[in-house]
């Protein structure tokens, strides 16, 4: 069984969550992480071409291929990664979300759990509400919302950094200098985990 997970990351953030999510996949027995990214606007490549760090994290990500529709149909659980970017999802994130008409008007991922998860660049930046918003249409397509529950390790804490009951997430820093912590990747892993696991059970 696969479980996808689909991130958009200019700076990286996201990306290490992405990764760290899989690690949680394929530590669930019969359970693969199928790995993919959003598309890139042709406007923002042309920014980053001139942005050395965010052309590095580009690079790093030339051998995850981009996310198409066949990728979240043949998925049996599904992940989002997203930046915030004024409280809400990326454009690019949404810019995928809008294109599953097709599938939305089929019922093809209904019944299939979803986890979101996010990174912004300041403590109070947005997090619950961009998470609450990527939920948003992944309930109009019928999937069941996988959140992270507060019996995972580091997500009762008071310390400026990432992790949320609706979805794992990090604080990049204004300039992007930060980078997640192991608490962070930790419940990462978590939700990676309990989405593989509930998707497991419901194929049983």
């Amino acid at each position: 069984m696969k479980i996808l997970i689909v991130f958009y990351s200019m700076y990286g953030h996201v990306m290490q969550l992405a990764r760290a999510a899989a690690e949680g996949v394929d530590a669930v027995d019969g359970m693969e992480a199928v790995l993919r990214r959003v598309e890139e606007f042709e406007t923002v490549d042309r920014i980053i071409d001139g942005n050395e760090y965010a052309s590095q994290i580009r690079e790093k990500q030339r051998e995850i291929p981009v996310c198409t529709l066949d990728d979240l149909r043949d998925a049996d659980g599904i992940l989002f990664g997203s930046p915030t970017r004024y409280g809400n999802m990326a454009a690019q994130m949404k810019q995928l979300i809008d294109s599953t008409a097709a599938l939305w008007l089929k019922g093809e991922l209904e019944g299939k759990p979803a986890g979101v998860f996010t990174s912004t660049a300041s403590t109070h930046g947005g997090q619950e509400t961009t998470l609450f918003t990527m939920m948003a249409p992944l309930l109009h397509l019928g999937m069941i919302i996988v959140g992270v529950p507060y019996s995972v390790p580091g997500m009762l804490h008071t310390e400026g950094r990432g992790g949320t009951p609706y979805g794992a997430s990090t604080v990049a820093g204004s300039r992007g200098e930060l980078i997640p912590t192991a608490e962070d990747l930790e419940i990462a892993r978590a939700q990676g985990r309990k989405v593989a696991e509930i998707a497991k059970k419901l194929r049983g």
